[in-house]
């Protein structure tokens, strides 16, 4: 199965500050390739804060954007990883090896990523060869 492992913001890296302390970022890079060399982590990312993104909006007919930052803290995403686990406690097992880079609260949640077989009947043949043609024009791209 795979997951997204989200790491949610909190008021530090919401002003923009990551990890500033050579020996977290050295544990974090550690962690980072026991994840790649158990075969586990797929792509992993930190975000900039909130405030230099934006948010588009559709709906009722019409488009707006709104610019960051957004509010509340705790619910905005700081990063993230995407991990293939055998189950979701396998990745709760590595989530709770995560070093802690802010030293205060640090959040992630785990989501497991939709798959074709989890859409049912609406997939139809046409729909999945469509959605496995794209796949493999997306791994030429990169």
């Amino acid at each position: 199965m795979r997951v997204m492992v989200i790491v949610k913001a909190n008021k530090d890296s919401e002003a923009g500050h990551g990890p500033d302390d050579e020996a977290m970022l050295t544990e974090m890079g550690r962690y980072n390739e026991e994840l790649v060399k158990a075969g586990v982590m797929q792509a992993g990312e930190g975000l900039h804060p909130t405030s230099k993104g934006v948010r588009v909006r559709l709906g009722g007919g019409t488009k707006s954007v709104v610019n960051g930052p957004f509010t509340p803290v705790g619910e905005q995403i700081a990063g993230f990883w995407l991990w293939k686990v055998a189950s979701m406690d396998e990745a709760i097992d590595w989530a709770k090896r995560c070093p802690n880079p802010s030293g205060g609260d640090f959040d992630l949640e785990i989501r497991p990523i939709m798959e074709m077989e989890d859409f049912g009947d609406e997939l139809t043949p046409e729909v999945r060869e469509q959605e496995q043609r794209l796949r493999a024009e997306m791994a030429t791209k990169q």
